[in-house]
């Protein structure tokens, strides 16, 4: 039903952001893989969604490119792996490294991101080893999660004024489903001063897979 907005960019809060187009404000999920290529509040955005609708809510899900969408709706096609798991997934992993998981049938790498039990890793090996024979070919994430992780290693000199960065990256991997303590832990042990949000989240979740 909803398939694509352009609007200006209002707020970034990880994982979520609110896109305003035409006077109304979306709030839209995003896996941090697409996160990071976002541009500055303030500036115009185009986001390819994917539409839920539940008895108790309408969710809305982003992605940068109509590819990373597509994937995202391959994933959630697996049995027990809603949105939000799927979300989870696009979020502690690349494309290309759930592709080699599910391809090498890599169940503990799977295992790791929060959610996936052992039995739900291997019922994905099991249902997307044949939906994603063809995925290399696009080289989904890659390009876009390197050119952002310089971009933020590059304002990493930027000093921090307050915890606010390190306090939004725990809140956004609360969302994506680890625990407070392990959240926290992890945030600790990557967080320098000058990082923002978006590059402590992207190095802890590196940390975790």
């Amino acid at each position: 039903m909803i398939g694509r907005l352009r609007g200006i960019l209002l707020e970034k809060q990880p994982p979520e952001i609110l896109l305003e187009v035409n006077g109304v404000g979306y709030e839209v999920s995003m896996p941090m893989s697409c996160f990071y290529e976002l541009p500055e509040v303030g500036e115009e955005a185009i986001i390819y969604t994917h539409f839920v609708v539940r008895e108790d809510a309408q969710l809305l899900y982003g992605f940068n490119t109509t590819i990373e969408r597509a994937l995202f709706r391959e994933v959630i096609k697996a049995n027990g792996v809603g949105p939000k798991l799927g979300l989870a997934i696009l979020s502690g992993m690349t494309a290309t490294q759930f592709v080699d998981s599910v391809e090498r049938e890599d169940v503990s790498t799977l295992v790791k991101i929060p959610g996936v039990g052992k039995k739900t890793a291997e019922r994905l090996v099991i249902e997307m080893r044949d939906r994603l024979k063809n995925w290399h070919a696009f080289d989904l994430f890659t390009p876009h999660a390197d050119a952002a992780a310089r971009r933020a290693s590059s304002n990493e000199t930027v000093v921090a004024a307050s915890n606010a960065p390190k306090d939004e990256a725990i809140s956004a991997l609360i969302a994506l489903g680890y625990k407070a303590a392990q959240a926290e832990k992890v945030v600790k042990q990557v967080a320098v001063d000058g990082m923002k949000s978006e590059a402590i989240i992207r190095d802890a979740l590196r940390s975790m897979v």
